[in-house]
C-alpha cells in the first residue's frame, strides 16, 4: 500500500509560561543565528524532556522529540499514552494547527480533524450553516455538500436543532455534528482525538463503526487518540505508544496495548496516588484524602479490607454514600461495591472520617486492576478519584478451586447439576 502520512524527524518545542520564545532578545537572537548566520537554532539545544510531573531546570520543553513513523493508506493507527505525552500535539501538527519546530510531515490528500469539542464551528451560525462552512474549508463544492447533507444530519441525530445556532448545543450534540461532518465529507485522512469520550455509549459505538467503514470500505486513513484501550483494540490495526513526547513502541495495536499496560506506573501498586486532572470534586468541602489496602498480600478468596479517609471541611456534618469500583488495565469497569446497596449511609462529622470496607471471599482473580473511589450525597457525586489505586492480586482458592485468568477477572463459585 502507498504511504499516506510520513513523520520525518518531527520535534515540537515550547517555552513554559510564555508565548513563543517569550522575550524580544530571544526572538532577535534566534533570527540572527538562523536567518543571517545560517546556524542551528541555539534554543534547540536547551530543551528538556516533557515530564509534566517533575520540575525541571529549563524553561524549554520538548512536547515531541524525534518522531519518525509512516502510516499506509487505509490503515487505522491508535496513538496511545498518558495525559501530557504529546498525543494531541502530534495530531495538531498533522492538522496544521501549529507547525513543528524541526522536521517534515508529508500527507497525501485532504485532512479532516476532530481535535476538541466545537473545532471549526462558529457558535453564532446554525448547524446547517456550519456544515456548509466546514465542507467549503475542506474544498468541497456546495453541490457535493448538499448531496451528503441528509446522511450527515441523520448520522448526527441533531435534525431538530439543525437550524439552531451551535452555541445552544450541548457538548455531546456538538461532537455528534462535528464527527458526522468530518466522516461524511470524504477526506482522505481522518484525525480524531479523545472527543468521542464526550458522546454517549450509543454514539461512540456508531462512530467507531463509521471509522471502520471509512478505513476498510473506502480506503481512507484514520489516526485515533483515545484512553479507552477497548476502542483502540476494536478499531485500530497498528499503534504508536508515546511517553514524554518520545516514541516508546510501535507495532500491531494489541502489542502496543500490552506494552502500554505492562509499563504503566507499576511502581504505584497498592498505593493511593490521586491525579487532580482526573478528579471530579463539587467544591462542597468533602474530599478523599487517603485510601489503604489493609491486607499485606491479598489473594483470590481472601477476606479483603480497604480503608477510606474522607475529610469534611464544610460547615456541618453531611450524609454520604461511598463506593469503590474496579476496572481492568484497559479501563473497562466490571465490579463495584456501593454502601447504598447495603443500606449504609454515613454521617460525616467535621474533620477526618475513616470508613472500612470488607469483602469476604474476594472474587478478583490473579492480576492487576485500577480502582476508582467516589463519595456521593443526594444522588450527586461530591468527590471522585479516578484510577487512583493500582491493586495487585495474587492467585488463591475459592471453595477449593484456584481459578485461572482466561480474560474474565471475576470468579464466583456456584453449584452445577445435570438431570
Amino acid at each position: 500500500m502507498p504511504t499516506s502520512i510520513e513523520f520525518e524527524n518531527i520535534s515540537k518545542q515550547y517555552r513554559l509560561g510564555l508565548v513563543s520564545t517569550g522575550t524580544l532578545s530571544h526572538d532577535l537572537n534566534r533570527f540572527w543565528q538562523t536567518k543571517i548566520l545560517r546556524r542551528e537554532d541555539p534554543y534547540l539545544k536547551v530543551g528538556e524532556t516533557n515530564d509534566r510531573a517533575s520540575k525541571g531546570n529549563s524553561d524549554y520543553v520538548w512536547a515531541l522529540k524525534d518522531i519518525n513513523f509512516k502510516v499506509e493508506q487505509g490503515d487505522v493507527v491508535g496513538i496511545i499514552g498518558r495525559n501530557g505525552d504529546g498525543k494531541s500535539t502530534l495530531l495538531k501538527l498533522l492538522s496544521r494547527v501549529t507547525a513543528p519546530t524541526t522536521g517534515i510531515i508529508r500527507a497525501k490528500g485532504r485532512i479532516a480533524s476532530l481535535l476538541e469539542v466545537g473545532t471549526g464551528f462558529h457558535p453564532e451560525m446554525t448547524g446547517r450553516e456550519n456544515i456548509y462552512m466546514n465542507g467549503a474549508i475542506m474544498g468541497m463544492t456546495r453541490s457535493e455538500i448538499t448531496r451528503k447533507l441528509d446522511e450527515i444530519v441523520d448520522f448526527s441525530g441533531c435534525e431538530r436543532y439543525l437550524d439552531t445556532p451551535v452555541k445552544r448545543y450541548s457538548s455531546g450534540m456538538t461532537v455528534r455534528l462535528g464527527f458526522a461532518i468530518a466522516a461524511h465529507l470524504e477526506p482522505e485522512i481522518l484525525v480524531v482525538d479523545e472527543v468521542l469520550a464526550v458522546g454517549d455509549a450509543e454514539f461512540q459505538k456508531k462512530a467507531i463503526g463509521k471509522m471502520q467503514e471509512v478505513s476498510k470500505g473506502e480506503g481512507r486513513t484514520v489516526l485515533f487518540v483515545s484512553h479507552n484501550m477497548t476502542a483502540i483494540q476494536n478499531l485500530c490495526h497498528n499503534g504508536v505508544v508515546l511517553k514524554n513526547g518520545i516514541i516508546e513502541y510501535t507495532g500491531a495495536a494489541d502489542a502496543c496495548i500490552d506494552y502500554y499496560i505492562q509499563n504503566r506506573n507499576l511502581e504505584k501498586i497498592n498505593t493511593f496516588v490521586p491525579d487532580d486532572r482526573q478528579r471530579s470534586n463539587s467544591g462542597e468541602g468533602i474530599k478523599i484524602t487517603d485510601f489503604k489496602l489493609l491486607n499485606r498480600t491479598p489473594k483470590t478468596g481472601d477476606n479483603v479490607s480497604f480503608e477510606i479517609v474522607i475529610e469534611n471541611e464544610g460547615s456541618r456534618s453531611k450524609e454520604v454514600e461511598v463506593a469503590i469500583n474496579f476496572a481492568g488495565l484497559n479501563d473497562v469497569q466490571f465490579l463495584e461495591f456501593n454502601s447504598k446497596d447495603y443500606g449504609k449511609i454515613f454521617n460525616l462529622k467535621l474533620g477526618s472520617n475513616k470508613i472500612t470496607i470488607t469483602k469476604n471471599n474476594f472474587p478478583l482473580i490473579e492480576g492487576d486492576y485500577t480502582m476508582n473511589i467516589w463519595v456521593g450525597s443526594n444522588n450527586n457525586i461530591v468527590d471522585w478519584c479516578k484510577q487512583c489505586f493500582l491493586l495487585h492480586m495474587d492467585g488463591g482458592p475459592i471453595n477449593g478451586i484456584v481459578p485461572e485468568n482466561r480474560g474474565c477477572p471475576v470468579f464466583l463459585p456456584c453449584d452445577w447439576s445435570c438431570t
